[in-house]
């Protein structure tokens, strides 16, 4: 595909066209505005080239390095079923931007409890989705093949299907949307996004942009993402499926493997800065934004990095309070998995380790007894018990990594 020529870092990377709301009788009285307003139409950029300034070059480098340490790490990957403790930490960061705050206890709880036919804390099981979108994203970028607007439909299903917006799960919107303002009327907004006649367009040119290999991995992140936020091809869910693809784009460049560090805790934790990007990408300052993202990306490798460190020493804790066990113990086994199952029962051990009833439930009062695990209260939970320890460890993480952003 033929590339434009690199373009002027003022040449802005869209243009506003003026549109025209009338006004909305079923409004609120005095909420029933009508007249003029400018929508955002971001440019294509799937063959567009586009220029890095010498500092964005040097944070690219950085990050690509520390991802591919992270990925390399011959410590953490045989012992540490990470995955899915980051997967939390970065949805709850990515869900936090929009409002949305849980606890890991509470997710672990939400996902347990979905997981066992129960109803759980609504609130977090709606940031549950955005760990279901980033398993989409992630699987989606283990595979060799080009990403379709379907596979885009597919991350936006996978956030909503379980929440109260599951109605317009995976569905392109096709009326206007915005952001900031009043809930009635575009006029005013902060953002206002492209017509919804031409997002359908642009999502195919966004795809298309997703399958290039010739730009720098974290640069076609952060650039694939701020497109996505500018598009805002949703009626809600937006920031969150452009944040998980961030991590298609990784996978699929081989920058991670299953174990994503949590980009968004440091975007959330500078949430101006964060902003600020966005506006700078867009008014054509691609080289800001990508700087930016550059430096969230390494100082969550880095973080990651600390978190399974700490995580490791914890399992050690924990396998010395059971004094000594073999090798091939369901208790080392359980120990093992914490990470990945901080709530814990004996159908999902057996499950996940191929042991009998009678050994998981032995090895589940082995670590009880030890206080690796406490029992869940309430008949609501059965037999099930958690890791106190490793949640309030993933919380501590996420905390100190949102104080030194």
């Amino acid at each position: 595909m033929p590339r434009k020529p690199a373009h002027n870092p003022h040449d802005p990377l869209g243009v506003h066209v003026e549109q025209f709301w009338p006004r909305d009788y079923a409004a609120p009285v005095g909420a029933r505005k009508a007249g003029k307003f400018k929508a955002f139409v971001p440019a294509a950029i799937a063959g567009r080239e586009f220029a890095f300034g010498s500092d964005a070059v040097a944070g690219l480098s950085d990050a690509t390095a520390a991802l591919q340490r992270l990925k390399d790490d011959p410590l953490r990957r045989p012992t540490l079923t990470l995955a899915r403790s980051l997967l939390r930490s970065e949805s709850s960061a990515s869900s936090r931007i929009e409002g949305k705050v849980s606890s890991q206890r509470s997710l672990a709880r939400a996902a347990y409890a979905r997981a066992s036919g129960r109803s759980g804390d609504p609130k977090a099981a709606e940031v549950l989705g955005n760990v279901d979108a980033m398993e989409t994203a992630v699987k989606l970028g283990s595979e060799a093949r080009n990403v379709s607007e379907d596979d885009l439909l597919a991350i936006h299903r996978a956030l909503l299907r379980f929440t109260v917006d599951a109605e317009i799960a995976g569905a392109v919107r096709t009326e206007q949307n915005w952001i900031g303002g009043d809930d009635y009327s575009p006029i005013g907004a902060v953002y206002v996004g492209p017509p919804p006649e031409l997002v359908p367009e642009l999502l195919g040119d966004l795809c298309s942009f997703i399958n290039r290999t010739d730009l720098p991995a974290v640069a076609q992140a952060a650039i694939a993402h701020a497109q996505c936020e500018n598009i805002h091809p949703f009626v809600d869910g937006n920031g969150r499926v452009g944040r998980a693809i961030i991590y298609a784009i990784l996978r699929r460049r081989n920058c991670v493997l299953d174990e994503v560090p949590p980009i968004s805790l440091l975007l959330a934790a500078r949430q101006r800065n964060y902003i600020g990007g966005l506006g700078a990408y867009s008014s054509g300052d691609v080289s800001t934004w990508c700087k930016r993202f550059a430096e969230a990306t390494t100082g969550a490798c880095e973080g990651t990095a600390r978190l399974a460190e700490t995580i490791r020493t914890l399992q050690d804790e924990f396998l010395s309070r059971l004094g000594s066990l073999r090798s091939d113990s369901t208790g080392r086994q359980l120990i093992n998995l914490i990470p990945e199952y901080p709530i814990l029962d004996v159908p999902s051990m057996q499950q996940a380790t191929g042991r009998s009833h009678v050994a998981v439930g032995n090895a589940l009062t082995q670590l009880a007894d030890a206080g690796v695990i406490q029992p869940l209260n309430g008949r609501r939970w059965g037999r099930a018990w958690e890791c106190g320890e490793l949640l309030d460890a993933i919380d501590d993480f996420e905390r100190t990594m949102s104080q030194r952003a």
